[in-house]
Order: C-alpha cells, then sequence, then structure tokens
C-alpha cells in the first residue's frame, strides 16, 4: 500500500514569501519616491527658469518686442532710468514716479490679479536683489539668470553724435558753439531730464551715462532755434551713433 503525502498548501505564505514581497515592494517605492523626486525637481527648475525670464524682462524690457525695425520694450529701466530697489518696485510705484509704468510683471494666470509669488523661486526662496544679474538659490544648484554684462551697461551708455548740413559740412570751428545736441531721458527719480553737449569742429559729439530705453534726440541750431528731433533707442552696452543732417546749407 502506498501512502500519499499532500504537497498542495491548505493558503497562506511562508514568512519568507512575504519577506521577498516587502523588500521587492519597498524597493519598487524608492524607486518610485526618486523617479518623483527627480520629476518635481525638474519641474521646479523650468518654473523658476521661466519666471526668472519673465523678472529680467519686467526690470529691462523684452527685445524681442519690436515695431517698425525698432525695439519698444524697455521695461522698469526704460521708463524710470535706474534698477528697481526691490522686486516689489515692479508691482507698485516706489516712490510716486510720474514715468513709473507698471505693473511691468503680473500673474500669468490671472489677467488682473498681483501676487508675491513672483519673489520666490519654485521652492519658496527669495531671489537675490535685482542687478545686472539675480540667482535663484532654492534648488540643489544655484540658478543664475543674466540681464546684461553689467550695471553700467544699463545705467551709463554713450551717445556718440555727428551733425553736418545738407552739403555735408560740419560746422567747423566758427559754427561749433551755435549748435545743440539734447538727449531726455528718464533721471531715476521719476523725472525726466537732459543731457546737453555742442559739438567739435568736425561735428563729433559724445553724451555719456545714458539708461537704456526709448529717448529723444534734439540737435538745435540755435541762432534760429531750427530744431531735428529723433527717436533713439538705447540698448544694453550699447555705445549708439547717429548723424544727423540739416536739409539746407546752414554754415
Amino acid at each position: 500500500m502506498k501512502i500519499k503525502h499532500r504537497t498542495d498548501r491548505a493558503g497562506g505564505y511562508t514568512l519568507v514569501e512575504l519577506v521577498i514581497v516587502i523588500v521587492i515592494i519597498g524597493i519598487l517605492a524608492g524607486v518610485a519616491t526618486n523617479f518623483l523626486g527627480k520629476a518635481i525637481d525638474t519641474y521646479r527648475t523650468e518654473q523658476t527658469r521661466a519666471e526668472m525670464r519673465r523678472l529680467a524682462f519686467a526690470v529691462a524690457g523684452n527685445p524681442d518686442l519690436v515695431s517698425n525695425g525698432m525695439r519698444t520694450d524697455y521695461g522698469y529701466i526704460g521708463d524710470v532710468g535706474s534698477l528697481p530697489p526691490n522686486w516689489d518696485a515692479l508691482v507698485s510705484n516706489p516712490g510716486g514716479y510720474a514715468t513709473w509704468n507698471g505693473p511691468y510683471i503680473q500673474d500669468e494666470f490671472a489677467a488682473t490679479s498681483i501676487n508675491n509669488d513672483f519673489k520666490y523661486d519654485g521652492w519658496g526662496a527669495a531671489y537675490s536683489a535685482p542687478a545686472a544679474s539675480f540667482s535663484s538659490t532654492g534648488g540643489t544648484m544655484t540658478i543664475t539668470r543674466q540681464i546684461a554684462n553689467s550695471t553700467d551697461d544699463l545705467l551709463y551708455n554713450t551717445l556718440r553724435l555727428t551733425v553736418v548740413d545738407f552739403d555735408l559740412t560740419p560746422p567747423g570751428p566758427d559754427y561749433r558753439d551755435s549748435v545743440e545736441f539734447a538727449v531726455f531721458y528718464p533721471d531715476g527719480s521719476g523725472s525726466i531730464t537732459s543731457r546737453i553737449g555742442y559739438p567739435s569742429a568736425n561735428g563729433y559729439t559724445e553724451l555719456d551715462s545714458i539708461p537704456i530705453g526709448m529717448h529723444t534726440l534734439y540737435l538745435i541750431y540755435l541762432p534760429n532755434n531750427d530744431t531735428l528731433i529723433r527717436q533713439i533707442n538705447i540698448d544694453p552696452g550699447c555705445n549708439f551713433y547717429t548723424e544727423m543732417q540739416y536739409y539746407e546749407n546752414v554754415w
């Protein structure tokens, strides 16, 4: 007579099997958590870069906004003539400035509301102060957004000018004191100021310390107040040069 042994279980798992399952679940959870953490960090990084781009445009304008071949947007600096003292100045007038034309940034998900989120990166850390470059330090790596190479490139540009009359004659030593260049631009405190220069005998002069922006340039022949007016664009780090010509033989 043969004795049959039962090899099937009535049900349940052994302790070893349960341990194996728990280990596998732990490994899968670890992999999933690591992947999710990287995905969240990537999202925060991209969100921060996009916001820093918007902040840079708010400070110094978007160079891609062009009309009739001329840039039309220079942000806060183009209107006020200085860097904003803090990020709040992009959404509220910092000193009752007449030339302030903000808000320069707003909640991208709401047409009219403005909140404070733009001052903080994707990890909730405050951005460094507005400058030629600023940084996000909330993530594992510092993210820096460059607006210009230096503050001088934003606020202290040089305007180079030459004047001639109709037959391309410069004013010479006899008429050089009769010609005046005047460029009008925001003074950094909410008003408009001007810088005035007189050409040398060959018609050339320079006006320095001009902030970025769309400014008005006047060329005035003083004896009869004959005036030419031109809009000029001063870009970051620009040594702008222009020639102005009277439409008659003035000298």
